[in-house]
Formats: C-alpha cells, structure tokens, sequence
C-alpha cells in the first residue's frame, strides 16, 4: 500500500471535492450506541460504569478512581530518562503556553464610564486521555500544562484502564507533573457520560477536554448539545496530515510525516501537494518502503486507503488546496517555507522547513497537539490557555456617563421596538437630570 498520485489539474469540481473528503468517521448507528452509553451512565451512575467497563475493555474494577498511593507508585515505576523526556516537554509546553496568555484590561469607552473584562478559571476541567493500543502520555501534558497554567479549581482525569486494571506509569508520571491528582480508570464515551452528568464516584465537570476515537468524540458533541451536559473543547478526531513540498524537499523525510499520522489509526488521513510530479513519485516509493518496517504498518495501510499526492501547477495553488482542506497538520517543505506563512488561513499547526518533523509538534516543541480536524480548522483554533478560563466583561458609569451615552441606548433600544429596555435608562436620565 502507498499513496495514490493524482493530477489536481485533471479534476473538475466534484472530483476535487471527493478528493479532499475525510474518511466516513460517525453515522446513525453510533450515534444510538452512543446516545445508550451515555443513557445508561447518566441513569445508573457507577454500576453503568463498572459494566460498561468490563463489557468494552475487558476489565472488572472495584474502584474506578485510583488513590494517591497507587499514582505514586505507578509513577515511580517510569523510568529515569522517560521522567526526564516528560520533564522536558512539560518547559516548553509551559514556556509557549504561559507566554501566549489572554490578559485582562479596562479602559473609559465614553466619558463616565468604564469597562473591563476579567479572566477567571473554569471551575471544573475534564481531562480525556485515550488508551487504545499505546499510552499516550503526552495528550496529558497538552491537556494538564494549561489547565495548570489556568488555575482550574478541580482537573479530573480519565484513561481506560490496561487488561490488568492498572493504568501506564508514563500517564501517571505526567499527571502527577503537572499536577493532577483525581485520576479515574474509565475509557471511551462512558468516560465523557461520567463527567458530563456526574456518578457516585465521578464529579460534574463544566467543560470536557481531549481527543478521542468516533465514539468519544460522538459523546462529546451530544453532552455538548444537552443542558444537563458539559461543554466540550473543540472538534478533535482522526489525526490528520497535509505536507506541501516542492521538487527540493526530501522524499524520505516526507515519507516518515505521513507515516507519523498514518499510524494514528486506520481512519486518519495524510496528505501530499506538490508541483514536482518527480518528488511526488519518489515519496510514494519511500513510503511503501518505510512501511514494510513500522510495528503498526496494519494500521497505517489501512489509513493510506484513503490518502493521497496531488500534482498541482505551482505553489500558489498547493497553498490554494491546503486553505481549502484546512489540515489539522500542515507541513510546508519548500524553499523560503517561512514566506508561505502569509499565505495561510485554515490549519490547525504548521511545521516549517526539513528540520520540523509534524512530531516535535505532537511531543515537545511547545505547541498543543490536541487540534481541530476533519476541516474544522476553518473556525477552530488549537487548545490554549484561554480555553480552560472564562472572560467575564464588567461595566460602570457614572451619572454624567449616563446622560452622555444613554440617549444612544435609548434610541437603539426603539428601534428594536424594546420599550422596556428604553425605560430602563430613561427613569435614569429622568432622575440624574
């Protein structure tokens, strides 16, 4: 299996768009089995999860929320240089993500009055960290670094649990670097029901963080859409990748981008645009001979199914096709890449030149690795710091403030036909002269 090489000019419209089309990732069927987990959960509280759990993981627990000892002791148990890589990632993170912080202000908008707007935290954060076939202790850190910096009063995190009950040491070593200490061993959309609506064991939270599989993700946007739910983070599902390269890129280094991703799962999908159709065929043959050596070459075949190279005219066209895909990733290999900055608008996080493999991002450039995908990045951004606090405006004026805006108000409030809202200020102007 490798990439499929397409002449962009070849297309019309329709085909251009199926071309650019994500992999089918819900439909009607999961939805219901979703809207059942979540159903069930909010019903029976932790019975539903303790069944839930040994019917879709294959594990019997008779506590869902580890205690202090055993994340000590699970943590304890990562070794010297993986707690030092954590470590690492965790500077950066906390570097880029604190130095790129909302602050708050106020100033006098019209004589007499004064506005502000204050910065709060969200009162309670739900931290999701997928399990599946590998930990992955860097979502922790993506998660955990800036709701840290945010100040959440209560961080709750959950994780499937491993066959043996147990949860990996690396995402307890992270958890506990940043700060976490309600760990819960719950996975899929029942880990979302859980902290949406609340059990016996897991606390409400108001706002649920993290990427996932359909099913997560499917959980997410109905607890989203249910005021007794939580809101969520943003549109986070199949990893995805776009690399716009032109005949000086390496093929080898392309290659291994698009694998990075491939290997997510067998429904992410990767991407090549470019104007050199040489380039485009040395890739392709550097990415089957890449694959025949990765441990979840599976996966990643299955993922290439439906990825593709795409030949364009120029570069301005290559950069015409990615705003038009809106990549959760987007490399750009090409000479002068920092000068093709301007000319992006849709994409989640760019990776710029030879020396910026898409992975940095995912670990430890600084950056967050929990972005928009499925072309939402459009109208999403990555998470921040912003995204676990509240803005709150704040306003004051005085009686000589009032009598200089409040005709304003007055005149606009009639012309919505809101008479109260007009009487509201006017028994004002009438009392302050």
């Amino acid at each position: 299996m490798t990439l499929r090489i397409v002449e962009w000019a070849m297309l019309g419209n329709a085909a251009r768009a199926d071309l650019l089309s994500r992999p089918a990732f819900a439909d009607a069927d999961l939805a219901a089995t979703v809207t059942g987990i979540l159903d069930e959960v909010r019903n029976e509280g932790d019975a539903a999860l303790r069944r839930l759990t040994a019917r879709l993981d294959g594990v019997d627990l008779d506590r869902l929320e580890l205690d202090e000892a055993a994340i000590v002791q699970g943590a304890a148990r990562l070794g010297a240089d993986d707690r030092a890589a954590i470590d690492a990632a965790i500077a950066t993170l906390t570097a880029f993500h604190d130095a790129g912080r909302t602050q708050p202000y106020e100033m006098e908008t019209a004589t007499g009055v004064r506005c502000a707007r204050v910065i709060r935290p969200i009162d309670s954060v739900g931290l999701y960290v997928p399990g599946g076939s590998a930990p992955l202790p860097s979502t922790v850190l993506m998660l955990g670094v800036p709701s840290r910096l945010a100040g959440n009063p209560l961080r709750l995190l959950c994780t499937p649990p491993r066959p043996d009950g147990s949860v990996h040491p690396a995402i307890l070593y992270a958890a506990q670097a940043c700060g976490i200490t309600r760990v819960f061993r719950i996975g899929g959309a029942q880990a979302i029901a859980a902290l949406a609506f609340g059990t016996e064991s897991v606390p409400r939270v108001a706002k649920l963080f993290g990427p996932g599989n359909a099913w997560v993700t499917e959980a997410k946007r109905q607890v989203a859409l249910d005021p007794r739910g939580a809101h969520a983070d943003l549109p986070a599902g199949p990893s995805e990748l776009m690399v716009v390269a032109d005949a000086g890129a390496n093929a080898s280094f392309i290659a291994a981008d698009l694998l990075s991703q491939a290997e997510h799962g067998p429904d992410s999908q990767v991407l090549l645009v470019t104007d050199a159709p040489a380039l485009a065929a040395a890739v392709a043959a550097e990415v089957g001979r890449q694959l025949t050596h990765l441990p979840r070459r599976g996966i990643a075949s299955r993922a290439l199914a439906a990825s593709r190279a795409l030949i364009v005219s120029n570069l301005d066209e290559a950069m015409e096709v990615a705003n038009r895909y809106a990549p959760e990733h987007l490399v750009i290999a090409t000479e002068h890449a920092d000068d093709r900055v301007a000319a992006v608008t849709n994409a989640g996080s760019v990776f710029l030149g030879n020396w910026t493999p898409e992975a940095l991002g995912d670990y430890c450039s600084g950056t967050n690795h929990v972005l928009p995908t499925y072309g939402h990045a459009r109208a999403c951004s990555g998470l921040a710091v912003a995204d676990f606090e509240k803005r709150i405006t704040v306003q004051r004026a005085t009686a000589a403030g009032l009598r200089g805006i409040g005709p304003v108000a007055v005149a606009l409030a009639r012309m919505e036909g809101l008479d109260a809202h007009a009487r509201a200020v006017e028994v004002r102007l009438d009392e302050c002269g």
